[in-house]
Order: C-alpha cells, then sequence, then structure tokens
C-alpha cells in the first residue's frame, strides 16, 4: 500500500518497563533458539538497533512496517526483502511496497551476524527482532520473540496487493486479517503501530477533498494546507507529535475523528474496535503495550519456514 504504516519490533532494555510475549509460539518456533549456536546475535541487533534509533529515529516506523509487509504476503519469511532478478519482479517492487525502507538496516545488520556466526540467522528472524528492538527503543514495549524462521525464495511483485490497503473499510480489515489468522483485536492492536508512522499525501487525498463524514472537518482544513490534490510526495505523521514515540496517542486521534486514513477510521465502525479505542484513548498505555506485544508474535507465526524448509540467505536481498 502507499502509505509508510501497517497498511502502510539480547541486552536488557531500560527504555519500558513492560514485558510481553509467550515462552514458545507454534509452528516450531522459541525463545532462545540461537542460544547455542550464535549466542550474541539478539545482541547485535540490538545494539545496531540502538545506533539506529539514536541518530536516526524516524526509521522506527519503516523498519517496523518491513516486518508487517513481510508477514502479510507468504508468511514471515524475509520475501519482503529480495530484489528482483531473472525478469521476476519482487514484492518490494510491486505497487504496495514501493514507499518502504529501511532495506539498508537490515543490510548491515545481517553483515554483522554474518560475521559472527556464517549461515545461522535468518533475515525473517532478524526483522522479527529489529521490529521488537525499535518499538522498544521508542520508548513502547518490550517482549520475548520466538525465532527460528527460515528464509524463503520466492517473492512475487502482484502478491503484494494481498497487503491491506489505506482505503479498506472495517469489513475488509477483518476478512484480510482473518485470512492470516488475526482476529478482530489484533486488526485495533496491531493498528496502533501507526502511533510511529508516516503516510504519503495520496494515501488519504480523497478523505480530504471529499465529503467524508468521518473525519473531523477542522483537521481536514488542516491536512489540506499541507497537502495539495495530486500530491505524491509529502509525507504526514499519522500521529502528530508523536510520531518517534511509541505510545497510545494514536487512538486518542482516532477516537476524535482524526485518524488520518480510512483503515484508521474505519475502526470506529465495528463494536469491538471501536470499543478498544476508546479504552485506550484515556487509560494508561500499560495494557495496549501487552497486547501489541502478544499480537505481534501472534503475526510473526503467520505462514513460517521451519525445519529443512526454506534455506538461512547469506544476503538478505539474494537468494543463495
Amino acid at each position: 500500500m502507499a502509505s509508510k504504516s501497517l497498511f502502510v519490533f539480547f541486552l536488557p532494555l531500560v527504555l519500558s518497563p513492560f514485558f510481553s510475549g509467550c515462552a514458545e509460539a507454534q509452528g516450531g518456533l522459541r525463545v532462545g533458539y540461537y542460544s547455542q549456536t550464535c549466542p550474541k546475535a539478539e545482541a547485535i541487533i540490538n545494539a545496531e538497533m540502538r545506533k539506529i534509533i539514536k541518530y536516526a529515529p524516524s526509521l522506527g516506523g519503516p523498519l517496523l512496517r518491513l516486518h508487517f509487509h513481510d508477514c502479510f504476503v507468504r508468511g514471515c519469511d524475509a520475501s519482503v526483502l529480495l530484489n528482483s532478478a531473472n525478469g521476476q519482479a519482487a514484492e518490494k517492487d510491486g505497487i504496495p511496497n514501493q514507499s518502504l525502507g529501511g532495506y539498508g538496516v537490515i543490510d548491515v545488520v545481517k553483515v554483522k551476524l554474518e560475521k559472527a556466526c556464517p549461515g545461522v540467522v535468518s533475515c525473517a528472524d532478524i526483522l522479527a527482532l529489529v521490529a521488537r528492538d525499535v518499538v522498544a527503543l521508542s520508548k513502547g514495549p518490550y517482549w520475548q520473540v520466538p525465532t527460528g524462521r527460515r528464509d524463503g525464495t520466492v517473492s512475487i511483485a502482484s502478491e503484494a496487493f494481498q497487503l491491506p490497503r489505506p482505503t479498506d473499510g472495517i469489513s475488509q480489515l477483518i476478512q484480510n486479517f482473518a485470512g492470516k489468522g488475526l482476529s478482530v483485536q489484533d486488526l485495533v492492536v496491531l493498528s496502533g503501530a501507526h502511533t510511529i508512522g508516516v503516510s504519503h499525501c495520496s494515501s488519504f487525498s480523497s478523505r480530504i477533498y471529499g465529503s467524508d463524514p468521518s473525519i473531523d472537518p477542522k483537521y481536514a482544513a488542516t491536512l489540506r494546507m499541507k497537502c495539495k490534490p495530486k500530491d505524491l510526495t509529502t509525507l504526514v505523521q499519522m500521529d502528530p507529535g508523536s510520531v518517534t514515540t511509541f505510545d497510545t496517542g494514536y487512538y486518542k486521534q482516532v477516537s476524535g475523528n482524526r485518524g488520518l486514513l480510512n483503515s484508521d477510521a474505519a475502526l470506529l465502525q465495528n463494536p469491538q474496535t471501536k470499543a478498544y479505542v476508546l479504552r485506550q484513548s484515556t487509560g494508561s498505555a500499560s495494557q495496549f503495550f501487552k497486547d501489541f506485544g502478544d499480537s505481534m508474535v501472534k503475526m510473526g507465526n503467520i505462514g513460517v519456514l521451519t525445519g529443512a524448509a526454506g534455506q538461512i540467505r547469506k544476503k538478505c536481498f539474494a537468494v543463495n
């Protein structure tokens, strides 16, 4: 999708007191998978993410988004990282993924892991661990990430259209998430990732230049000052003033009819998602943080390759 959002994750972290995640997930994944084969893997990834978030905190959103976009197409197999090759356009070149970023960060992490433990840590696990770390380093929750994923060898651009779209309504969103084994609760919880996201004007232009009653007129007027008709380049914060801090500000925005995308506003059109939005818009962040870690573990288990399936890519952008 066009927006830099969901529709559009070692060493102990001290930025958040919240801890979430189960000890073991289904599909052959487990916490501490690399404890014997590459015991410093998570520490290496965390050290790199600390550097990145310190000097480029705005990369938190794009790096988190990579994991979402990977898992929603072919499962969490790092297929989103593969370059187009042999005349076959890859996922990253599909229209919904053309605004993705952060690939260079993943490549740097992979080089360091290959130096420490050649051929051991998968690119799919790197995405999951990076996503966790950038959330925690953005003052969000920390959760244990079950690992043991292997990398896929197929990436097809047209399959990127399986991703949720910024224009989707609540029924489409629920159906899309259900198709991946994710619940209505997971939908509203994972949408909270938009607290550190930005979006292109083109993803919501029809809302602010149409007669959409689901958006606050004053907010729409403010957005029209930033986004001219047919603007394809300007980026707008999804949670204004909190773009690098993982918090519940997103739910405050949505509850006040200031959700940026139609898919954000749609959360008020279902009793369960609306109730969650309203609770998180006024309460403490602790429940959301726990829920987010739980839903991320669940999402990170979609279609994983384990055992002898797939491979451990030496370079994340190409098959071995």
